[in-house]
């Protein structure tokens, strides 16, 4: 099939008119030749987004979300490539549920679903998960997902097998023994009444995983930082050579723990959400380059696990239909980064880290994209979601950066109805 996308922008290019061939980027072809002419009406063009930590709770937790509705809402977002944690019921330990996943994914074809597969069986801390299995099934990473990989013996352990396989390791940098808290502990906490969690739960398991990687000489890639300490170490960390790379999530530079004043658990993750100085220190770090990804984290509960008791409430939000235009809106608009460092971090560098091979634009490359409209103001509202969840905290904010359009390998994925 030969489609022709015109009156567009085109991302890195003075190109106004993209060509695809079968399922590929081509050289130009006449009108007359095309199956498919889509008039852009002056949106920009971009490589299809890479989103390397979300969670689409098949198998096990599908009243949450589906391989399906998940990959709809990744599409509705821009995203061609995602990445699911293992997280699930049964685990993802094991070769047999990560060929589960891939062949629920094909069977939806929207975005292509590159599985994480536990480090340690049953996301524990005490033996290792059959990685070797996993990675000959298709997984592209290993992590314990929410739960930290909690022993420096075991993370060792977890790094070395993981290096003789070529895959990295993903850590959620949590000491347990020192959180336990629904929020960030600070003022709002205290003047709330709901336990907090310290910064330093997550800052100690940074620097654990930073001095293990540089003793080892092994990369480690470490998840949703949101504190200043902890971006502070990992940027002194690369600055040494430690082969360290980190994400971010868009609720970390635009919120802060304040909006847990009225107990929405919207606003209930995690980590938390922190204070403004944490903020503006994520704001920081994606601008100098400490950060190399941001990611969604995107987490769909039902609403019967977040309409209870603060504290009481599941962590997390949804995020892949909101992501790029909160990062389009609060960074690149005002001036703060470009959209050159913005498709880095939501496409180039997730693709680099575990070795994807994704967002080219050149002929002969699968026709991966989606197209935004960056001019126009919309506003967010959540009851036109794809997801099954409904747990987001940004239901009528007014953003830039509204999906127009999404094609994975020249197939249309997402398409706004006018």
């Amino acid at each position: 099939m030969k489609t022709i996308i015109k009156n567009c922008r085109v991302f890195n290019s003075d190109k106004s008119v993209i060509y695809i061939d079968d399922g590929r980027f081509a050289d130009e072809f006449s009108e007359n030749e095309a199956d498919e002419v889509i008039d852009a009406k002056g949106a920009t063009v971009l490589p299809g987004l890479v989103d390397m930590h979300v969670h689409f709770r098949e198998p096990g937790y599908e009243y949450k979300e589906t391989i399906a509705t998940g990959s709809a809402a990744a599409a509705k977002g821009g995203f061609t490539s995602v990445c699911t944690m293992p997280n699930t019921f049964p685990v993802c330990d094991n070769a047999a549920v990560v060929s589960g996943i891939l062949k629920k994914a094909e069977q939806a074809g929207l975005v292509r679903v590159y599985p994480i597969g536990a480090a340690g069986k049953g996301l524990e801390s005490e033996e290792l998960a059959e990685i070797g299995l996993m990675k000959e099934a298709g997984i592209v990473a290993v992590s314990n997902d929410g739960k930290p990989i909690a022993t420096s013996g075991f993370m060792r352990k977890v790094l070395e097998y993981s290096a003789d396989f070529d895959i990295p390791v993903l850590n959620h940098e949590e000491d347990p023994t020192i959180s336990g808290g629904a929020m960030n502990e600070g003022e709002v906490s205290t003047s709330i009444g709901i336990r907090g969690c310290p910064t330093a739960a997550e800052d100690i398991m940074i620097a654990r995983d930073i001095i293990l990687s540089e003793y080892l000489n092994i990369p480690v890639h470490i998840c949703h930082v949101s504190t200043k300490g902890g971006l502070r170490m990992i940027r002194e960390a690369k600055a040494r050579g430690v082969k360290v790379t980190c994400e971010t999530c868009p609720h970390y530079f635009t919120l802060t723990d304040s909006s847990c004043e009225n107990y929405d658990t919207n606003f209930k993750m995690h980590p938390p959400l922190r204070s403004e100085e944490d903020r503006l220190a994520v704001i920081e770090a994606i601008k100098d380059g400490t950060v190399d990804c941001i990611v969604t984290d995107h987490a769909p509960h039902h609403q019967d696990d977040k309409e209870v008791e603060f504290s009481h409430a599941l962590n997390g939000i949804v995020g892949l239909e909101s992501s790029f235009a909160l990062c389009y809106t609060y960074l690149v608009k005002p001036g703060i980064i470009t959209m050159e460092r913005l498709m880095d971090l939501m496409c180039y560098n997730p693709s680099s880290i575990l070795k994807l091979g994704r967002g080219g634009m050149d002929k002969g490359d699968d026709a991966d994209l989606t197209l935004m409209d960056l001019e126009n103001e919309f506003v967010f509202e959540k009851d036109k979601m794809l997801t099954k969840g409904r747990n987001t905290p940004f239901d009528g904010w007014k953003l830039y950066g509204e999906t127009m359009l999404t094609m994975m390998k020249g197939k249309k994925t997402y398409e706004k109805l006018c």
